[in-house]
């Protein structure tokens, strides 16, 4: 009996350890089969994790559509969770996978969802789900109005495939603009043109930096003066590279970032840096605070940020006093070919993650396409600069009205409009990147290598060939790019963490243990054997 206990308290061990190991990085589902019909008999509470930056109108905006679901839907009942940014969602999802208390739907960017992926099964596949007869885009079982799925714009449901596989709907969509103070571009002397270009903007950023006779900015009269701020140094590598046709990375996931036209622009960006006529939101903060305070005069920002830009602007974090009054112009992003204007397509997703209950499943999708209903898209479209995602909430008479009242009053800013007709005129013009396990490490490289140029030039140090390979270098071990696999949703996660080391450490020690008890086992019988 004491031999079998002993045995049985070793083997409960190992599964133990078996368990906790086997949660690092894998999930056990299984794949999800849409149900022939939605259960309305059953209660389900679904988990809705968003994103907001503290806007109380946008938290209004989901409350009211969980609300319009339940009286939809009474037997579902969801509950939203805020964060105030998407690497906070993020960083939880990804925890929570190891523990299988993933939310149910979360919105997120397709970069991320390609992470999530790595555990087996975790996201839902939504290929069939969106053509399904009955519960699909525009289905015949639903409770609602939803988009057909030839109204979802193509452009942005192409950004939510992964691998070939769409694994997300777009929820809002956005692009970046040039906020510009054309009062000081043209007291320089300069006039704007309708597409700005990259040597525009170096040219009119290195005029402004000029002297008056009492040490403060001619421009300005002012001690402060960053003609031109980038807020995402990311978007701005990507874009810049897009434009020359460079490389950056291929659909399999190859890493290209670390090339001869890279190169050439970081010499370009680094001398500006230097100078002082461009600077980025890490080094001196946001770019709107400036442009708002007359120091600055290009101001890259996301149109969703539309509403915090300009003399007028509703959302401000600089005090009245030191708002500077200036007409403020939005543009497309800075080109090198303005024939062929090229601006990066952003903007956050909606994922549904695997549950062991198909029909819970179900109830997730229900609701995930509920956000993409016109009162939805239209609502929270208005409170920034983003645009529908569907043809038919663009087309809808409430935000056609909503785009003709510009300039009417507050809730109608002319600058955030403007920002939302801008991506409206240039949706055919937009890219994505390619969408890999890893690729969001790559985008937060490219950002980093423009960051680390400007912060040594500006600390004397020359930015020649021999820093620049050593740059690549650093970056490429700080995001662990060198590590990744060729192929999407493969990626070297580099060494266990040390719970995983110490687990399988206590494994490998209780199997020797299990063998060391055997033998000794077997020698003791072989002696009472021989007595």
């Amino acid at each position: 009996m004491r031999k079998h206990s002993i045995l049985a308290v070793l083997l409960a061990v190992i599964l133990m350890g078996t368990l906790l190991t086997g949660c690092h990085g894998q999930v056990s589902m299984n794949s999800f089969e849409i149900p022939d019909a939605f259960d309305t008999s059953r209660t389900y509470e679904i988990t809705f994790w968003a994103k907001n930056d503290t806007n109380k109108t946008q938290t209004a905006i989901y409350q009211q559509a969980i609300d319009d679901f339940h009286a939809l839907y009474p037997n579902v009942t969801v509950n939203l969770r805020l964060y105030t940014n998407y690497g906070d969602i993020y960083n939880d999802v990804i925890t929570n996978i190891a523990t299988s208390t993933t939310p149910n739907v979360c919105i997120t960017y397709p970069d991320h969802i390609a992470t999530y992926m790595t555990g087996s099964e975790v996201v839902v596949p939504l290929d069939e789900l969106i053509v399904d007869p009955k519960y699909g885009l525009g289905g015949s079982e639903l409770a609602f109005d939803s988009p057909a799925a030839d109204e979802v714009v193509p452009q942005f449901l192409e950004e939510c495939r992964i691998g070939g596989t769409t694994y997300a709907l777009p929820f809002m969509r956005s692009t970046e603009a040039c906020y510009v103070n054309k009062t000081y571009v043209e007291k320089l002397g300069y006039t704007l043109p309708d597409v700005l270009t990259w040597d525009f903007i170096w040219e009119v950023s290195e005029a402004a930096l000029a002297k008056a006779d009492d040490g403060t900015y001619a421009l300005n009269g002012q001690n402060v003066m960053i003609p031109f701020i980038y807020k995402s140094t990311d978007n701005m590598m990507i874009q810049m590279l897009r434009q020359l046709d460079a490389d950056y990375s291929t659909d399999a996931g190859e890493i290209l970032l670390f090339n001869d036209t890279t190169r050439a622009l970081l010499r370009e960006i680094a001398k500006h840096g230097e100078s002082r006529a461009f600077s980025t939101f890490k080094i001196s903060s946001y770019p709107g605070n400036f442009l708002n305070a007359g120091q600055c005069l290009f101001a890259i920002d996301s149109t969703a940020g539309a509403t915090w830009m300009g003399t007028d602007a509703p959302l401000m974090d600089i005090s009245p006093d030191k708002i500077v009054k200036f007409e403020t112009a939005v543009l497309p992003v800075p080109q090198f070919d303005p024939a062929n204007p090229k601006m990066i397509s952003q903007g956050p997703s909606v994922c549904i993650f695997n549950k062991e209950d198909p029909q819970e499943v179900l109830a997730s999708w229900l609701f995930t396409q509920y956000l993409l209903t016109d009162k939805m898209q239209t609502a929270y479209s208005e409170t920034e600069g983003y645009i529908p995602v569907t043809t038919h909430a663009q087309n809808s008479a409430e935000y056609q009205e909503y785009l003709s009242l510009i300039g009417t009053d507050t809730d109608h800013y002319a600058v955030k409009i403007q920002a939302s007709e801008l991506l409206l005129d240039h949706i055919g013009d937009t890219f994505t990147t390619p969408v890999f396990n890893g690729s969001a490490s790559l985008r937060d490289a490219a950002g980093q290598l423009i960051e680390s140029a400007v912060k040594s030039v500006r600390r004397g140090t020359v930015i020649d060939d021999n820093y620049i390979d050593q740059l690549y270098r650093d970056t490429r071990q700080l995001y662990r790019l060198g590590q990744m696999n060729v192929s999407v949703g493969k990626t070297d996660l580099g060494p266990l963490p040390r719970t995983a080391v110490i687990l399988l450490s206590a494994l490998v020690t209780v199997w020797i243990g299990i063998l060391v008890y055997l033998l000794i086992e077997k020698i003791r019988q072989k002696r009472q054997s021989s007595e």
